[in-house]
C-alpha cells in the first residue's frame, strides 16, 4: 500500500515536471522567433484621376504597407465610407498614388469649373501675391516651385518735412518787403527772392571763435534697414503660369526662360502688405529652408549701428596715410552667366 502511494507520488512529480520544461521551452521557442511585423492596408488609386473628379468605388483600390510605413494621413479600410462620402480630386492624381487627407477634398469646397487646377493647391483662407525678382533674389534659382523660403525685405527711409512731405533741407528764400500797400485794400503783402539754397544751420568755430553759416554738401543720404519679415511662407511658383489654365511641357528645343516672377501662398493681411511695398520699390529677398524646419527665429533689423555693434567693427581711424589708388566705392564681383539661363 505505502509502496503505491510512493508510485503515484513520483508520476505526479515527473508529470508536472515534463509540464514546466515543456512551457519553458515553449516560452523559450516564442521569444527566440523574430517578431512578424504588422501590416495596413491603405487605398490607393486604380487609375488616373483628373482634378475635381468624384472619388467613387471603382477609382480606389488596397495596398498593404508595414505598419510603420502607413501615415496617419493615408486612408485606411475603415475610412472607406469617409473616402467616398462626396470627395473630389483636389488636384490631377495619378494611377497607383496612396491616398491621403491632402489628395481630396468635400465637394463643396472644389474650385470651380473652368478655374486653373493650381488654385487647389492654395490653403483655405490662404491667398497668393506676385512679385518681381531676380537670380540672387531667389537664391541662385536654387528656389523652386513648392519650396519653403523666409521673406527679408530692405527699406530706404530719409527725413521729411512734416507740412511739405518733401526730403530736408528745406531750401531758403529771402524776403524783400512785407506790409500794407498803399492805395489797396488792407490786405498784407509779402515778396518773396528765391535763393534755392538749402536751409543751413550756425556754428561756432572753436579756434577763431567765430560762427558760420554751414550748408550741407549733398542731399540727403538715405537710410538702409533689412529685416526678415515673414518665416515659412510657401513658392507655388517661379516664373509665368501656362495662359491656358493647365500645366504644359516646354516645347521640345524651346530655350528656357529666365524666371523674372515669383508666387508666393500668403494670408490675405500679408498679401496687402506686400502690395504696398511692391509699389515704394522695397527690395525683397528670399532665403531657402529645410520643408521639414517649422520653428521660428525672433531676428533683429540690420542696419549700421547694429553691424557695427554685433560684429565688433570698428571705425576706422583718421590716418596721415592711405592706399593708393584711393577706393571710393565698392562693387561686386562681375557675374559672367547672369543672362544664361540655368542648365534642364
Amino acid at each position: 500500500m505505502r509502496r503505491g502511494r510512493i508510485l503515484i507520488l513520483v508520476l505526479l512529480i515527473l508529470v508536472v515536471g515534463v509540464a514546466v520544461a515543456a512551457f519553458a521551452i515553449y516560452q523559450f521557442v516564442l521569444r527566440a522567433q523574430p517578431a512578424q511585423p504588422a501590416f495596413v492596408a491603405v487605398y490607393r488609386t486604380s487609375q488616373n484621376i483628373p482634378q475635381g473628379a468624384k472619388i467613387t468605388d471603382g477609382m480606389i483600390t488596397t495596398v498593404t504597407l508595414p505598419q510603420e510605413n502607413a501615415l496617419e494621413v493615408y486612408f485606411t479600410e475603415s475610412e472607406r465610407t469617409d473616402l467616398l462620402n462626396n470627395k473630389v480630386a483636389r488636384y490631377p492624381l495619378e494611377q497607383g498614388h496612396i491616398l491621403s487627407s491632402a489628395d481630396i477634398q468635400d465637394a463643396s469646397q472644389a474650385v470651380a469649373i473652368g478655374g486653373p487646377q493650381w488654385a487647389a493647391l492654395i490653403p483655405p483662407g490662404m491667398t497668393t501675391i506676385t512679385i518681381p525678382t531676380k537670380r540672387i533674389y531667389v537664391a541662385g534659382y536654387g528656389i523652386s516651385d513648392g519650396a519653403h523660403v523666409n521673406v527679408n525685405a530692405c527699406f530706404l527711409f530719409v527725413d521729411v518735412d512734416p507740412s511739405f512731405q518733401t526730403i530736408l533741407p528745406n531750401s531758403t528764400s529771402i524776403l524783400t518787403g512785407t506790409g500794407f500797400v498803399p492805395e489797396s485794400l488792407p490786405v498784407l503783402s509779402m515778396g518773396v527772392s528765391p535763393s534755392g539754397g538749402p536751409q543751413g544751420r550756425v556754428e561756432l568755430e572753436p579756434s577763431l571763435q567765430q560762427p558760420f553759416f554751414i550748408l550741407p554738401s549733398e542731399a540727403q543720404r538715405p537710410r538702409l534697414v533689412c529685416q526678415m519679415m515673414l518665416q515659412d511662407v510657401v513658392v507655388m511658383k517661379l516664373g509665368n503660369f501656362p495662359l491656358t489654365g493647365t500645366a504644359a511641357a516646354p516645347a521640345q528645343g524651346a530655350a528656357p526662360v529666365l524666371p523674372d516672377l515669383v508666387t508666393l501662398i500668403v494670408s490675405p493681411q500679408d498679401s496687402v502688405t506686400f502690395s504696398y511695398i511692391l509699389f515704394t520699390n522695397t527690395q525683397v529677398i528670399m532665403t531657402l529652408r529645410n520643408p521639414n524646419d517649422l520653428a521660428r527665429q525672433a531676428t533683429e533689423a540690420a542696419n549700421l549701428q547694429f553691424l557695427l555693434s554685433q560684429y565688433n567693427i570698428p571705425v576706422p581711424a583718421k590716418l596721415p596715410y592711405a592706399m593708393q589708388p584711393a577706393t571710393t566705392t565698392l562693387s561686386a564681383p562681375s557675374l559672367p552667366n547672369d543672362n544664361v539661363a540655368p542648365a534642364q
